[in-house]
């Protein structure tokens, strides 16, 4: 009777070890989701942007003749947007956009007729609200990689990400020319 006892409690233990290793594995796999789930969020809010930029170009292009190198900036910066084949190639590509786009914007200061321009205002206001969905994305997939990053570093999760050739993933950086805080002066 006692080793059927000590038989059964083995065996519990055993099952439970087994549970805990599946568990861990698919904890793993499910982090690793998340992250693709917050880039395909990012993905989907650079494309929204890059749609918004064609209207805001021909909004402009009256305007800002003589404006050209600020004009084929923005071209060329969407168009890195829209090739971009990885995250990294994206973040890249968008740090190009949000520099051309600032540059755009500072340009267009000069213009009072554009700055008046209902459409010009309309397309402005749309690509702030999506810089801003862009920013939470970021911050989001950020956190992603921090929760799996912290997962697959720490005991026990580092013995599994070894066996399962898991490696850390970066998270989304600012480049360090944006760091810089603008100088207001008066």
């Amino acid at each position: 009777m006692i080793e059927w006892i000590i038989l059964g409690i083995i065996g519990l233990a055993i099952i439970v070890f087994v549970l805990w290793l599946v568990s861990f594995y698919n904890r793993i796999i499910r982090l690793e989701n998340r992250i693709d789930n917050s880039w395909a969020q990012i993905d989907v809010q650079l494309k929204r942007r890059a749609d918004l930029i064609p209207n805001l170009m021909e909004s402009v292009k009256g305007y800002m003749n003589h404006e050209r190198g600020t004009l084929e900036g923005v071209t060329n910066a969407r168009a890195a947007i829209m090739s971009a084949k990885s995250p990294q190639e994206a973040n890249n590509a968008n740090n190009m956009l949000t520099g051309a786009l600032k540059t755009l914007f500072a340009v267009a200061e000069s213009y009072p007729d554009l700055k008046a321009n209902q459409n010009f205002l309309q397309l402005q206001d749309e690509l702030t609200h999506t810089e801003d969905k862009i920013s939470f994305a970021r911050q989001h997939f950020n956190d992603s990689v921090l929760s799996y990053n912290n997962t697959i570093e720490t005991f026990p999760g580092s013995v599994f990400a070894r066996r399962m050739s898991k490696k850390e993933k970066q998270m989304l950086q600012i480049p360090e020319a944006n760091r810089e805080v603008p100088k207001v002066a008066f």
